[in-house]
């Protein structure tokens, strides 16, 4: 299964896919785009040898559709058939989604429906929540209201450092993440057709 990566940051979720799940059991990172020219995960991405490319909205005069239509096409090109939000800060427009179809998955630093959006974990924290955790999801036209794939939890009673949350997060996205793709390439993931909202996982 040949996968794409759009990524906005540090690319450390990247960096967990090429570890953990590329070259293997079928998997290839075969393309990786940011949205950002300086985002570290481009250079994690062509240290492994993938290629990647920045698509800068400026070049696309400020037309988000425009931009994610030359991103699915670039994507597509290169036979793309999974495509992973790993810290990708952007929301994609609905033709980019038609493009892909129940093939686009985000991880998200919270256990949603709660706290969706951008600052979960700040948002989490100030709520004085107890219990944190990672989803990763389908991605739909919503703001990380896609169908639940995977979630894991972690129990912090009395978390108030972000930077410790955050570290203790990130560590299960490294887990989480390439553990869907894995099921994903394995045929293993299906949505109820009784209920679209209702992920199968067949182990």
């Amino acid at each position: 299964m040949n996968v794409g990566v759009l990524a906005s940051g540090a690319g450390t979720n990247l960096q967990a896919l090429i570890d953990r799940v590329h070259g293997r059991g079928g998997v290839r990172i075969v393309a990786v785009a940011s949205d950002k020219t300086d985002a570290h995960a481009l250079e994690r991405a062509r240290a492994a040898g993938i290629v990647a490319e920045t698509f800068v909205l400026d070049r696309f005069g400020g037309d988000r559709a425009a931009r994610d239509g030359a991103i699915g096409e670039w994507l597509a090109g290169r036979g793309v058939e999974l495509v992973v939000l790993a810290g990708y800060m952007q929301l994609l427009s609905p033709g980019f989604l038609t493009a892909f179809p129940d093939r686009v998955i985000n991880v998200h630093p919270a256990l949603l429906p709660a706290f969706p959006g951008l600052h979960a974990i700040e948002q989490a924290v100030e709520y004085g929540v107890r219990v944190f955790g990672v989803t990763v999801h389908f991605v739909d036209a919503g703001v990380d209201t896609g169908p639940v794939i995977l979630q894991r939890a972690i129990e912090l009673p009395s978390a108030s450092d972000l930077a410790e949350v955050r570290a203790r997060l990130q560590e299960i996205e490294h887990e989480l993440l390439p553990e869907v793709v894995s099921l994903i390439a394995r045929g293993a993931v299906r949505l109820d057709p009784a209920n679209p909202r209702r992920v199968v996982i067949e182990r």
